[in-house]
């Protein structure tokens, strides 16, 4: 008979409470019960609720990690590889519940732990971001600019036309996304070069 995982049944319990009840309402017991095991086992892997939280996180953020390395094909173009890249993510994003629960938990009830999850998980994107911009600019494949500036913009103009816009516009299609990205972010607006 194979030997139970104790600690990883704790995990996939408590990612199912908090993805159910959100972070506020789930409990240590609601764990314990999910998971098949004594509370007491709980507290034997994890102090508390907060660092049970922050297991899963981490746990997210490597996953977030690996779809980042599969989708970057190196001998594709810097836009290529990010509209590849945040389509992924955002994808895993929307379709993992525990986003989905932590972000109305935050909106709808402002639950600090949950607005804080979620930031921790963009700052792991805007961190990945901003390297492949910094990688870009050394390519000389895009201008020379502030990574940390660039990589914030195309995250939320990414948000904004995946998520945002279809809350007042009919919802555009993968390839309509890529268009647009690219018109902003690659070529810009204007009909020619502005000379100062």
């Amino acid at each position: 008979m194979a030997v139970v995982d104790r600690r990883q049944l704790v995990l996939q319990a408590a990612t199912k409470c908090f993805s159910l009840f959100g972070y506020k309402a789930t409990t240590m017991d609601q764990v314990a019960k999910i998971a098949n095991v004594g509370k007491g086992t709980i507290y034997t892997f994890f102090t508390n609720k907060e660092q049970l939280f922050d297991e899963i996180l981490r746990d997210v953020i490597i996953e977030m990690k690996k779809i980042a390395e599969r989708e970057v094909k190196h001998d594709k173009p810097f836009f290529d590889n990010l509209h590849r890249v945040l389509d992924a993510l955002l994808e895993f994003r929307s379709e993992h519940e525990l986003f989905i629960k932590l972000s109305q938990e935050s909106r709808d009830f402002g639950t600090p732990q949950a607005g804080e999850g979620l930031d921790k998980i963009e700052r792991v994107v805007l961190e990945y971001l901003e390297r492949e911009v910094e990688q870009a600019i050394r390519q000389g494949e895009i201008k020379d600019c502030d990574p940390k500036i660039v990589s914030v913009v195309m995250f939320r103009l990414y948000i904004v036309l995946t998520a945002e816009l279809n809350k007042v516009h009919v919802s555009l299609s993968k390839e309509q996304i890529k268009d647009y990205f690219q018109l902003f972010l690659s070529e810009g607006l204007a009909q020619r070069a502005l000379h100062c």
